[in-house]
């Protein structure tokens, strides 16, 4: 096997990070974005959006989405659990894992998009919108900071893929220079008891 990656990108560094929790080696092969190799007619035959990380199984066949790659190992290598243990458990991951998706990554994305200076010439760029999006992604260092005061992490007690999520995309929004606030302590905290785990730097 092995997974086609940007390196410099948040979503394969959420698979990275996910495999050296569960200690599973994994070979890496690099895409450069900036020249484009995603959109080459090969590179989508492997996934067809030309997006980043591709898992290639030994069967020759692609898996994309950095969730649905988790997902599988998650089945292949049950150990340590990341998507919960029980029932309510699976629930709380699942809901956390959509809200650090689409109320934190997505709006990130779309105002790095957008009114970055990277992506000028390379796609159509409507500002307001980035900035808009800007104000989501600043909104959901509140939430978490406020669900941190009383939860060691986003499930509780409980370490999961959803706190990989939010880990990577609170420093994905630097790209848009949001930033962990000195007001945001329980966030902090969070952050600094996740960023210590030795999986983290994969």
């Amino acid at each position: 096997m092995k997974i086609y990656q940007a390196r410099i990108a948040p979503n394969p560094r959420r698979v990275r990070i996910f495999l050296a929790e569960k200690d599973i080696a994994m070979e890496y092969v690099e895409v450069d974005i900036q020249k484009g190799e995603q959109h080459s007619p090969e590179f989508k035959q492997k996934n067809a959006l030309g997006l980043l990380p591709v898992l290639e199984l030994d069967d020759g066949s692609h898996l994309s989405e950095s969730i649905a790659i988790c997902r599988y190992f998650e089945e292949t290598q049950p150990e340590p659990p990341l998507f919960g243990r029980d029932a309510k458990e699976k629930a709380i991951v699942e809901m956390w894992i959509r809200r650090c998706d689409f109320y934190f990554m997505f709006p990130t994305g779309m105002c790095f998009q957008n009114t970055s200076d990277y992506f000028k010439g390379l796609k159509r760029q409507v500002p307001e919108w980035g900035e808009l999006c800007r104000e989501k992604s600043g909104k959901f260092f509140n939430l978490l900071n406020n669900h941190f005061e009383h939860n060691a992490y986003l499930a509780g007690d409980y370490f999961s893929i959803a706190d990989i999520s939010a880990f990577c995309t609170v420093d994905f929004a630097k790209v848009i220079q949001q930033r962990i606030q000195p007001e945001h302590t329980h966030l902090q905290r969070w952050y600094d008891s996740v960023a210590a785990r030795p999986p983290s730097k994969a």
